[in-house]
């Protein structure tokens, strides 16, 4: 064997070694984006307040620059949301602005619900008592006290309005344990 098969193979075998160590830390990571989402986001730089609530966070969650992602407290994100910091787009601009780079925080004030696959944008400040609908698309600041909705997301109703809609049509199952709920959601339900 020449030197050079030799080299060649002495390279993969520290490729591999290198993905090997780094294994256990992505399997760790996905295992606390599961069992700890908090702790997770917290632990790569997200800031929080208390009594939120992160449902199937990822890696792709709060993307490159998570610490420019600020939560207010008792905020729900749910599945699927993107927090986007930074536009990508700059990278057509790159050969001759090399320098260029656009990058913005992202901040959601408190009492906040964004739905399923939300998409929020560089730059957006949200602001209290704001339902943000599933797969809507963040790219302009939310006034408190609202609901959006859409692409792009736009002011579809008052939080209060959202409010006498949501109690006048809630089943009051929310405090039940799980057997009484689903007994009562069958007696609802059954014969529709």
């Amino acid at each position: 064997m020449t030197g050079n098969g030799h080299g060649r193979r002495k390279h993969r075998v520290e490729d591999i070694m290198a993905m090997a160590r780094r294994v256990p830390s992505g399997l760790h990571q996905r295992y606390q984006q599961k069992t700890d989402p908090i702790g997770y986001a917290r632990r790569i730089g997200v800031r929080m307040g208390d009594r939120c609530c992160l449902i199937g966070v990822s890696g792709s969650t709060f993307g490159s620059e998570p610490y420019l992602v600020r939560l207010g407290d008792h905020v729900v994100v749910a599945a699927e949301v993107r927090f986007v910091t930074h536009d990508g787009a700059v990278w057509v601009l790159r050969d001759d602005h090399p320098e260029s780079d656009v990058v913005a925080p992202i901040t959601v004030g408190s009492n906040v619900f964004i739905g399923l696959g939300a998409l929020i944008m560089p730059g957006v400040t949200i602001g209290d008592d704001v339902v943000v609908g599933a797969r809507a698309l963040v790219n302009r600041d939310v006034p408190a006290g609202s609901v959006v909705a859409g692409m792009p997301a736009r002011v579809v109703s008052s939080f209060a309005e959202f409010s006498a809609r949501i109690l006048a049509a809630s089943v009051g199952t929310g405090l039940l344990p799980e057997q009484e709920k689903h007994e009562r959601l069958r007696e609802l339900f059954e014969h529709r």
